[in-house]
């Protein structure tokens, strides 16, 4: 003879025997779903709308690209270009939060689907180097090693707004409800 399927009740962990009676746990009297049946109302569905699935390696890799571009074509590259802007120290980094804002507003417009965390990791990946370079060659804008810290945190959580920016714009309004 089989042995009996057993379901565990995920609000008090009771294992209960199949067939369940009323769909409900035996012990404490919680609804217990099969695996899979469970359909999402229409609110639960545009709640849904702006979450993110997972990670995506592809788009991190892109995001690390468009980062990294912009960071060393804005941040480096101007000065060198034209030597009256000159960002270095406080100034590199103060220029730096809105070309890493405005990175996550671009890898929001152009990716398929839902990436927030994908600009996000990118930022701190360029952030790191960023900051420890404007740390090491600054002369006259000095700031405390701590700071360099603080704005390249300030350039990435900016990131995140700039990435959920693109997304809703690349998303659109929310669905309107009748009810």
């Amino acid at each position: 003879m089989a042995p009996a399927k057993t379901i565990v009740c995920p609000s008090c962990g009771f294992r209960n025997s199949m067939p369940l009676q009323n769909d409900r746990c035996v012990s404490c009297g919680a609804k217990i779903e099969k695996l899979g049946s469970r359909t999402l109302n229409r609110q639960e569905e545009v709640d849904r709308r702006y979450q993110q699935e997972g990670f995506s390696p592809v788009w991190f890799v892109v995001s690390v690209g468009i980062m990294a571009v912009l960071t060393g074509a804005i941040v480096f590259g101007i000065p060198m270009v034209l030597p009256a802007f000159d960002f270095e120290g406080s100034a590199g980094m103060i220029v730096a939060i809105p070309v890493w804002c405005a990175g996550g507003i671009l890898v929001g417009l152009v990716s398929p689907g839902r990436t927030f965390i994908e600009p996000v990791v990118a930022a701190l990946l360029v952030a790191l180097p960023t900051a420890f370079w404007l740390a090491r060659t600054q002369t006259v804008k000095t700031l405390p090693s701590f700071m360099y810290v603080l704005l390249a945190a300030v350039g990435v959580l900016f990131t995140l707004v700039g990435s959920y920016v693109g997304e809703r714009i690349q998303l659109g309004p929310p669905p309107r409800t009748f009810d």
